[in-house]
C-alpha cells in the first residue's frame, strides 16, 4: 500500500511516494527545475498563478512515475502540504478569478491593523490568537476594495492546498487549521470567526465546507485519474500548511516539541497545549494538525520571510554559476563575524517578528579593501542565523524554551556554516532528519486514511546527526553587533 504526498512550495512542487508499512520514501520528484517566480507588480506585492501550481503538480506526479520505482495503482491515499496564508478565489464555475496573493505579500497590513483596532485587541488575541495582520482574510478585504468585480464574482475563498485538492477531486473543503492561518477561526467558539466576517462584511457562504485535517476531502475524479495514470477514487485524506506539516514529518506533535525549516522563508514552530499568543503578534499561533477543542494543540510559529531567498539572491548577484556547495566551502574559510560585514536579510515583505515592518535587506560595514566574495557568502548566512536568534528570543519571552530543535536535512540546514552559526548564536542543539514536506504530506494521508496513527510517526524517521553548540558562546558579540544594526534600521 502506497501513499502520495504533494508539497506545494513557493519555489516548486515536490511529490513523494511512501510505503505505508515502512514509512520510507520509494521515489520523489520535483517540478519545475527552475524556481517558480513570484509576481511582484508593486513593491511589497507577491502573487502566483494557481493554474500554474496545478500544472506543476500534475507535471511532478507524472515525473515521479517516470522513475518506475513503484506501481501508481497501489496508491491508497493522497496528502497535500502547501504554502500558508495565500488567498485563492473561485467563481461559481470553479475558475480562479485572479492570481493568488501569497504568504509574503504585504499589501493587506493596513486592513489587518484596522481590523485589530476595531474588533478589539483583547478579543482578537483571545479568540484568533493573533492580530488579523496581512493574512488571508485581510487580503480578501483588499480585493473587496480595489477589485470589486472580482470580489462580487467570488463563490469561495480558500488556501492553496484547498485549491489543489479541489482540482484533484472537484470537492471544495477546508479545515480549522487552514482557517486559523487565514485569521478566520475562533478558538473559543470552535467555529468560523464571525467577528472577522462581520467586520470585513464577508458573506459566510464564501467559506468552504469545514472538515477535519485527517479525513476524506474528496476522491480523485476519473478524468484526472486517467490524465495522471492513477486509480479513480483515491481519497485526499490530509491537507495542512507547510509548517504544521513539516512538524508532522519530524514527529513534532506533542507540547514542548519544536521544529524548524530554512527554505525561502525561515521558521521555528513549537507545539503547546495552551491557547498562547504574543501580545504584539510577532509570533503567530495556529491550530496544529492534531488540534481539537477538547485537546488543544497550538502551533506557535516564528517566521522570517527573508531566509533562503537572501542566500539565493547573493548567489545570483555574485555569480549564479557558483554552486551552493562551493559557496559554503568559500564561506567556511572566513572567520565567524565576517570581519565586520553585516547583513540584515529582511527583503521579502513585511516581517512579523519586526511588527510587520518593511525593513528591506541591508548590507553594511563593507570594507572595499578587506572584504571578498567569500565574506559576502558568510555574512548572509550569519545574518539569517542571527534573525533566527532574534525570533527565538521572542519565543522565549512567551514561555517557549526549546531544549532541542528538529529540522529536515535540507535547504539552509545543508550548509555547515549556517548550522554552526545557528546553534552557536541560539545555544540550542539541532537534530537533522531525513525527511521533508512531501514525505510529511504522505504520512498525513496515512493517518487520515486510518492506515496508522499519529503515535506511529517515528517508525520511518531517520536521524542523520545532532549539531551541538561549541560551548564557547563566541557568536554573542557578533549577534549583538548585528542587533544594533537592526535597531538602527527599524
Amino acid at each position: 500500500m502506497l501513499l502520495l504526498g504533494i508539497d506545494l512550495g513557493t519555489s516548486a512542487i515536490k511529490v513523494s511516494v511512501v510505503d505505508a508499512q515502512t514509512q520510507k520514501v520509494l521515489a520523489s520528484a520535483q517540478y519545475p527545475d527552475q524556481e517558480t517566480p513570484i509576481i511582484a507588480k508593486k513593491t511589497g506585492w507577491a502573487e502566483q498563478d494557481p493554474e500554474q501550481w496545478w500544472h506543476n503538480v500534475k507535471s511532478a506526479i507524472l515525473r515521479v512515475q517516470e522513475t518506475k520505482l513503484f506501481n501508481p495503482k497501489e496508491i491508497a491515499a493522497i496528502g497535500i502540504a502547501y504554502q500558508m496564508h495565500g488567498l485563492v478565489m473561485l467563481d461559481k464555475n470553479g475558475q480562479s478569478l485572479r492570481n493568488s496573493i501569497i504568504w509574503c505579500d504585504s499589501r493587506a497590513v493596513p486592513y489587518g491593523d484596522a481590523a485589530f483596532a476595531s474588533i478589539g485587541e483583547e478579543k482578537c488575541l483571545n479568540t484568533l490568537l493573533n492580530s488579523p495582520g496581512n493574512f488571508t482574510a485581510s487580503k480578501f478585504a483588499w480585493v473587496k476594495e480595489f477589485e470589486p468585480e472580482n470580489y462580487g464574482r467570488t463563490e469561495k475563498i480558500m488556501l492553496p492546498g484547498d485549491y489543489i485538492s479541489f482540482r484533484l477531486t472537484g470537492d471544495i473543503t477546508t479545515t480549522p487549521s487552514a482557517l486559523s492561518e487565514g485569521m478566520l477561526w475562533d478558538f473559543k467558539s470552535n467555529s468560523v470567526a464571525s467577528s472577522v466576517l462581520d467586520y470585513f462584511g464577508f458573506t459566510p457562504s464564501v467559506i468552504p465546507d469545514i472538515e477535519d485535517v485527517f479525513t476524506a476531502h474528496g476522491q480523485v475524479t476519473a478524468t484526472i485519474a486517467e490524465e495522471l495514470g492513477l486509480s479513480a477514487g483515491i481519497p485526499v485524506t490530509y491537507k495542512a500548511g507547510d509548517q504544521p506539516n513539516n512538524a508532522l514529518s519530524l514527529n513534532v506533535m506533542k507540547p514542548g516539541e519544536v521544529a524548524s525549516t530554512a527554505g525561502t522563508s525561515g521558521v521555528i514552530y513549537g507545539v503547546t497545549d495552551v491557547l498562547l499568543y504574543d501580545r504584539q503578534s510577532r509570533l503567530n499561533s495556529f491550530a496544529h494538525v492534531n488540534h481539537t477543542a477538547q485537546n488543544p494543540h497550538v502551533g506557535v510559529l516564528l517566521c522570517i520571510n527573508g531566509c533562503g531567498i537572501m542566500n539565493k539572491m547573493i548567489r545570483q548577484w555574485m555569480g549564479p554559476e557558483v554552486s551552493y556547495k562551493t559557496i559554503d566551502q568559500l564561506a567556511m574559510d572566513i572567520v565567524p563575524g565576517s570581519e565586520g560585514l553585516t547583513v540584515l536579510p529582511f527583503g521579502n515583505g513585511a516581517e512579523r517578528i519586526l511588527n510587520n515592518a518593511l525593513v528591506g535587506a541591508h548590507l553594511m560595514n563593507l570594507d572595499l579593501n578587506l572584504h571578498t566574495q567569500a565574506h559576502f557568502y558568510r555574512a548572509v548566512q550569519e545574518g539569517i542565523a542571527f534573525a533566527f536568534r532574534y525570533g527565538l528570543d521572542i519565543m522565549k519571552e512567551n514561555g517557549l524554551k526549546p531544549g532541542v530543535i528538529k529540522a529536515g536535512n535540507a535547504n539552509m540546514f545543508l550548509s555547515p556554516v549556517f548550522r554552526e552559526a545557528f546553534v552557536n548564536c541560539t545555544q540550542v542543539p539541532v537534530e537533522l532528519y531525513s525527511s521533508d514536506g512531501a514525505r510529511g504530506a504522505a504520512l498525513g494521508a496515512g493517518i487520515g486514511a486510518g492506515i496508522f496513527s499519529e503515535n506511529e510517526l517515528s517508525k520511518g524517521l531517520q536521524k542523520i546527526s545532532t549539531i551541538e553548540p561549541n560551548g564557547k558562546n563566541d557568536y554573542e558579540e557578533h549577534y549583538q553587533r548585528w542587533l544594533q544594526k537592526l535597531k538602527l534600521n527599524t
